[in-house]
Formats: C-alpha cells, structure tokens, sequence
C-alpha cells in the first residue's frame, strides 16, 4: 500500500474529480445555534464515530488523577491510569483530522473505583454506582458541557455508553439457594469508594435488609453459569454484577430518569447501550420509546429537545460460525418486535460483520464466509445502515494482535465502503496491539510515549478513507451486491454499492499471494471505462470491461481497489485469441483428474485453480491446437465447497469460461498421542489454575489425546482435554485454555525459541508456523520477527476451528496453502502446549490469585500447563 498515492488521489477527488464524476459529497452541518449544548440530530447515515476509552486517552487534568482509594496506577492494567473528559476535549483537532465526526465515550457516571472480590477496578466505567453523576476521575459535570459544546461548535457529536442490566459488584454468592437468598452470599464490604449504589432507587442493594429485598430492585440470583440458558441470561448476574430486575417498573422509570438526565444537562446526540441481551427486548422498547409523561423513554424525550434523529444502538455480543444466522436473528429482535413490528432499538453494534471480517480479512477464510454475512444482514436487519460497524473494540483482541497491517488496511477500506456506521477504536490509527493500552505517556501500556501522531501510516490511511466515504453518499447511503466470493479460499472479493443511478464496484484480494479476478460479470456495457477512486497497491490504474461485460483483472498479494464507471465506453480491440475446456463444470471428484481443450493464437497458458496464481500451472499448446494436464487436489478436501478453474494468458489477455468442480476426500489417522491425565501442572509438576471459581476442577488445560490427521496436505489436528468449558461464552466454542501449537515444514529452516512463553520447542524440530488459538482469537504466525518477546509476523489463511463438546476436543485445520512445496505431510512435526490467554498469556505468579497461574515465577519459568512430545507424520 502507497499511502502517499492513495492521499494524491483522494485529494483530488475531494477537490476537483469529485464534483466532475458527478459525487454527492457530505452536506456542511448546518449552522450550530447560540447555545452549543444542544443541536439537532445528524443523519447518522454520515457520520464516522471514534471510540475513546476515557481513562486509557488524554490526561487534561491530573489533579483528578488518584482519589487516594488505591485504585490509581498506570502500570498496572487493571487501575486507572488518568484519563478524563478534558483530555478528550484537548484532543479533539486530532480527533477530526482523522475523519471521524463523533465521539463516542465509555459510560462517564460514578463508578466503583476497586472491587476486592474480583482485583479488578472500574476504569472503564460499567460499574455503576450513580448513573446521574461524572465520576471523579473522569472531571466534572461541566467538563462534560464543555466537551459536548466544544464538539457541536466543531458540527461534531457525541455518543455516551450506557448500562441498563447492572451495577457495581456488591454481593456474591459461595451458594445459591433460591429459596433463601441470604443464605450463602457475601457482601463487597471492602469496596472503594463504598460498597453500593448511593442513588435512589439503587441503593437498596443490601439483600440481608428484609426492606431491600421486598422493593425487588435487583435479582437475588448468582452469575450465570449457562449462557444458552435464557432464564439465566436475563435474571442472573453477568461476571458477578448486580442485575438489575428491569421487569419493574420503578426500575426501568429510574433508568429512564438518569438517562434523559444527560440528554438534558450535557446534549448528549446519542447512546451506545451495553449489554442489550441481558435485559428483555420489551424492557428497552419502553425504555426507548415509552409515552409516559412523567417518565417518557429517552427517544421519546430527545424529540421533544429537538433531536428527532437522537440514535441509541445496542452491544449484543453475538457472532455466527459460517453460514450460520441464528445470532444475527437475535442481534435483529432487539431492532424490531417480530410479531407486531414495533420498533426498538434503532441500530445494534454489527458483531456478525465484525467476526466474519476478522475471519476474511485477518484469517484467510473464505471470501464466500463475507459474502453470506452481508447478504444475510441485509435481509435480516432493518436498518443496516444504522448498524456502527467496527474491527475491534475495548472488550475483544485488537486487530493487530493476530491480524497483519496489510490485513487491517483491507478492513478499515471494507468498512469505509459498506453500510453502517464505521466505528474506529482509539489507537487503530496508530498500530496499537495492547487491547486497552494508554494513548498518553504516562498512562497504562504506553511505553512511555504520546501516540497522537498524525503522520503515522494508518492515521493518514484512515483520514483518506474517511475522505473516500464523504465524497461519495454511495458508501453511506447505498445498498451492496456481492458480484465475485471466493469459496474455497481466501482472495477474490467483489461487490457493488449502489444508490440510484450512482454505482461503485469495490475489489479486493485477501490473500497473501497474487490471485486472479476471471470473468466477472458487471453488467456494464462492453468497453465501460471504470475510474479508480481509491487502491491500497501502488500499481492499480483505471481498468476496462471486457466483452460480454465481463471485467478480469490480476491483483497483487492484499489488493483492493475501487472503481466508479465514468459513463464513457472505449471501443475494444479485435479478438486475437481464444482457449476454451472440454470439461462441463459440476463434478465430483475424488482425486486428481485430467483437464483438456483446444487454443488459438497462444502457444501457452496457465490454469489457474481458485484464484492462486502462486501455484497455477503452465500448459503448452499442441501444434493441431489441442491441450491436455492434470489438475492437482491433494489440497482440497472439503465436499460442500465449490472450486473454480480458468485458463489464462497475461500476454494477450484471454481466458477460457469458468469451470467449477467439488472434491470428495477423507481424513487419515496418521499420529496418536496418548496424554497423561492430570500432568497439567507445568514442567515441574508444581503449577496450579487460577483460584477463580470458574475453573472449578475442570483441568480444561489437561491435555488427554492429540491425533493429527491429513487429507492430501491438509493436516488436522484433534485436541481432545479433561473438559471444554463455555463459563464466558466464548464465540470459539471453548474457555480457560488457549492452545499454541508449533509446525516444523521439511526441508525449511526456522527458530527454536516460544514467543512469550519462556521456553524453547523440544530438540529435534524448529518451528516455521506458530499457531495461537483461545475462545476468542485465532492467530498464526510465521518467524519473521519472532523472537523470546515477539510473536513474529501475522500470516493467513489461519487455522478452522471446531469443537465436539460431547468429546471434549478442539479440532484445527490447517490448509495447504502452509505446506506448499510438499507432495505429502511426510515429515512435518507438531508441538501442542496448553496454558490461557487474556490479551497477553495469563501472568504466572509464585502464589495463590483469582486471575493467575500460580506456583512459579512468571517472569523467567516456562509458560507452558501441559505438552505433548514433538510429534512427526511417517
């Protein structure tokens, strides 16, 4: 990627081209009135928010910095490190160079400083203990009238994070008896700065008071232990917090009440609602939209100050395996009852587009995996462009954590060029992998250093992507149509955004290596001259369709490019040569098989198979015109998927039709590894698991069998331990336990030493791919710049993951694309080791802690709970 091109290029269009090839560009805000504290809504359709997580941003004021509670340090993750609204609104020039329009902060309110059950504080502001009150750290209530007027007088707005479902941790449960719900709790006497809520009606929190109990303004329940279990995800504690019994009425008019608080005193344009699924859809359709005059939902009440756009979207964390829908359906109940059709939230955060995206983008799955989750949101949501749509955010792993630059840049274009709202996570644009890492120097993770760099790369990508998107009204208020997926792999994907009469066609290539683009259908007239507006490789140009309205193009490794047809057409040259296949597409094959056909006007080709001009093989033509070859499949192994092949030559530009085919093979045994059970206690036997209740005695790091599997040169493996646990609903499948496995290729040279992990592989192999997977990150990772502290470079197509439950086993599939050069998995060696993973793997310490391995010194012993020998296929 060319930034310097890009930025040429995109300025131009903002200044000149734009106007000439007939773009709608953003209309200016309109004129802010007198009193900058409220302003009308905006259409949310053009805005660009930026998300801040106040306390890891801007320090303004220092002197709010330490409340003297012990809950301040910057070097330590879990405190506050200094972060507050004056430090936001220091910020903001850097904020809107980027593009963005919005902000977006995390709940502002009086929040439980430090929880000593948990060792954990409430920086990030979701542990309330008054919803009508700006914590102290976070400034005051006029720092935050400050910063909402400083950001309407820019035509800028802002969004607060909002709770409905809980509160501070103030009691726990040992036991749980539903008949008597005193018995076996624990009240957090040793909370700072006080134990509960101190706003009415919150503060009757204290369960052991007979009076607190009967107002019924939480649930007595303990936290749930079943998430699929709807009972529990409504009325049970969520990690421990105190749920609030929204089915009273009292309680939800007291949230209506400290809501519209803000609307009033701060002009707040919007709310990001968190944990929406935890609370009835019913509960935030009267929160929403109630008719109540003495406590009118907050829509209801926004109006009524003059925002009749006022957005509330909802955090559902919900995410689907591939062609799957069942979570997007639930995303969409909480935007519109399906029975009556009542309206609820107006947006909800897309997550079913974010895990997909990371999976194609950052993963190397298969582009049709993309194209079934747009098709699916746009069927299934009713406001798809009111859906924030985001790479990363606070609660799960930042891109770069397991995802390549060349990867993330493939993102935030997807992103600027579909519906939605794009969301960008403070620190996105200055390469940030610390998931909640400090923007300031003295803040957490920071290294020291401000990262308010403007020059930086992604900084200067993203402000020309935003630039892309408000030049064109196509990408903020048109409809897509998925043109070209790729089913078998990573590479080719197409699409079309359109909004009458105005048409962009969006390409990318999200593979590693070159692929090819081969007859895609445009339904443009032959000839249409289509207009670069914007590429992420240097050597992208205008193109031309071909005949037929076809348009195929080679694309460079991590190539995306954006056309826009300019309404002229050129007329093509003559056809000078053809190459047509014999085969008929459709077929089943159950191995390599023969491919022939006839050419003119070349003496060679290549047959390129699924995109991959990496491994796409040249024929030679014979004299009477005829050709014959044989197509290899030793790495395709799936049935359901459909493969593609084509005949190509560069030189004249000529390719065969599409001939499409399926494989039919099975997996081999080809290495058992019978575990010890119970020798998940380190290389010295003298390790133990976190004390947190939740690893119970579940030994989810107990290594049990590990068999590897192959098909051709797709390897397999099945990891099979004491117990896969789901405690925190993991979108993977599994908890607890995070798997990092090392393959050694033959006949490549790579390093011995584990990342991260104090500790080197066993003797007799050296690792060329080191495989990362936990319940909510899937990374792989080849040497280069891997090192005792550095993962080494983010690669893909990652590994697919699955899991049976019912025999408690991780099962992992590694394509081909990783053994290239090999006929066969003869050689390869595999080294499986257990531990866990939490932006970072769990610390190691010499005693007993709720969150930690202990019995060793971090520092210097090995991360490792259980392990298997080095284990290479005959």
């Amino acid at each position: 990627m060319q930034a310097r091109s890009l930025s040429s290029k995109l300025l131009a269009l903002a200044f000149g081209a734009g106007t000439i090839l007939g773009c709608k560009s953003t209309p200016p805000p309109p004129t802010p009135p007198v009193d900058l504290l409220h302003v009308p809504s905006p259409d949310w359709r053009d805005q660009i928010i930026y998300f801040v997580m106040t306390d890891r941003f801007a320090n303004g004021e220092p002197g709010n910095d330490d409340q003297g509670a012990g809950e301040f340090d910057p070097g330590n993750g879990a405190k506050y490190s200094g972060g507050d609204l004056k430090g936001i609104e220091s910020k903001l020039d850097y904020i809107q160079g980027l593009g963005a329009t919005a902000i977006w902060i995390t709940p502002p309110v009086a929040n439980q400083w430090w929880d000593p059950l948990v060792n954990y504080g409430g920086y990030h502001g979701y542990w309330a203990l008054d919803f009508t009150r700006v914590d102290a750290h976070q400034g005051t209530l006029e720092d935050y009238r400050s910063l909402s007027r400083a950001l309407h007088g820019r035509g800028m707005y802002l969004v607060q994070d909002i709770v409905l479902n809980h509160m501070a941790n103030c009691f726990r449960y040992t036991r749980y008896d539903p008949a008597d719900v005193t018995a076996g709790v624990v009240l957090n006497t040793g909370a700072k700065p006080a134990c509960g809520p101190t706003q009415a009606p919150f503060d009757q929190w204290d369960l052991t008071r007979p009076e607190h109990r009967d107002a019924h303004v939480f649930h007595w329940t303990p936290t749930i232990a079943d998430y699929a279990n709807r009972e529990q995800e409504l009325g049970w504690q969520l990690s421990d917090l105190d749920d609030l019994n929204t089915e009273n009425p009292a309680v939800v008019a007291a949230l209506k009440d400290s809501y519209n608080f803000w609307i009033r005193e701060v002009g707040v344009d919007a709310f990001r609602v968190d944990t929406v699924f935890y609370v009835p859809p019913t509960t935030v359709q009267d929160f929403l939209h109630s008719q109540d005059t003495a406590h009118p939902g907050v829509l209801e009440y926004a109006r009524s100050l003059g925002k009749d756009g006022f957005l509330a979207f909802g955090e559902g964390f919900a995410s689907d395996k591939p062609f799957e829908d069942t979570m997007s359906r639930k995303v969409a109940l909480y935007m519109k009852d399906p029975v009556t059709g009542e309206e609820r939230l107006p947006g909800m955060l897309d997550f079913p587009l974010y895990r997909t995206a990371g999976d194609v983008f950052a993963r190397g799955s298969p582009t049709s995996h993309l194209a079934f989750r747009m098709q699916r949101g746009a069927a299934l949501f009713p406001r798809p462009q009111l859906m924030p749509t985001f790479l990363d955010n606070h609660d799960v792993d930042r891109f770069l954590s397991g995802g390549s630059q060349a990867a993330l840049r493939q993102g935030l274009l997807f992103m600027m060029t579909v519906p939605g709202i794009p969301v960008i996570y403070y620190g996105t644009e200055q390469g940030f992998t610390e998931q909640r890492g400090a923007m300031f120097a003295r803040g957490y993770g920071s290294g020291g250093e401000d990262h308010f760099d403007t020059e930086a790369p992604l900084y200067s990508l993203i402000r020309e992507l935003t630039t892309l998107r408000k030049t064109h009204a196509v990408f903020r208020h048109g409809t897509p149509s998925v043109l070209r997926q790729n089913d078998a792999r990573s590479g080719v994907f197409a699409y079309e955004m359109r909004n009458g009469a105005d048409l962009v066609l969006v390409v990318f290539n999200t593979s590693d290596e070159d692929t090819l683009l081969d007859n895609l259908q445009t339904n443009l007239p032959e000839g249409s001259r289509l207009k670069l507006l914007a590429s992420l490789d240097s050597g992208a140009g205008d193109a031309t369709v071909g005949r037929g309205g076809r348009l195929s193009l080679k694309l460079p490794a991590r190539a995306a490019r954006v056309f826009r047809p300019d309404g002229t057409t050129t007329p093509l040259p003559p056809e000078t040569a053809r190459i047509t296949l014999s085969s008929a597409s459709g077929s089943t094959v159950a191995g390599d098989f023969e491919l022939t056909g006839t050419a003119t006007g070349v003496s060679s080709f290549q047959v390129v198979v699924d995109g991959a001009l990496g491994t796409a093989q040249q024929v030679a033509v014979e004299p009477d015109g005829t050709w014959r070859t044989t197509v290899a499949v030793g790495g395709m192994v799936d049935p359901d998927v459909q493969h593609s092949l084509v005949a190509w030559n560069e030189e004249a530009q000529v390719l065969s039709d599409t001939l499409t085919f399926r494989v039919d093979r099975a997996f081999k045994d080809l290495v058992t590894h019978e575990d010890p059970a119970g020798d998940d206690t380190g290389p010295e036997g003298r390790y133990h698991y976190p004390t947190d209740t939740s690893w119970g005695d579940n030994h989810q790091g107990d290594l049990r069998r590990v068999t590897l599997q192959g098909s051709g040169t797709v390897l397999k493996l099945a990891l099979q331990t004491a117990a896969i646990t789901t405690t925190w609903n993991p979108q993977n499948g599994f908890d607890h336990v995070a798997f990092t496995i090392f393959v050694d290729v033959p006949g490549r040279t790579g390093l011995t030493v584990m990342p991260q992990q104090n500790a080197s592989v066993p003797a007799g192999m050296d690792w060329d791919y080191r495989i990362r997977v936990h319940g909510w990150s899937n990374a792989l990772f080849d040497t280069r710049g891997a090192s005792a502290t550095q993962d080494g470079t983010p690669v893909s197509p990652a590994a697919s993951i699955e899991v049976d439950a019912a025999s408690n086993t991780v099962m992992l599939t590694l394509p081909n694309q990783l053994f290239a050069g090999l006929t066969s998995l003869a050689g390869v060696k595999v080294y499986v080791t257990t531990w866990d993973y939490d932006g970072g793997y769990r610390p190691l310490v010499p005693t007993a802690e709720q969150w930690k391995f202990w019995g060793g010194d971090g520092t210097v012993d090995p991360l490792v709970l259980d392990d298997t020998p080095v284990l290479t296929i005959p």
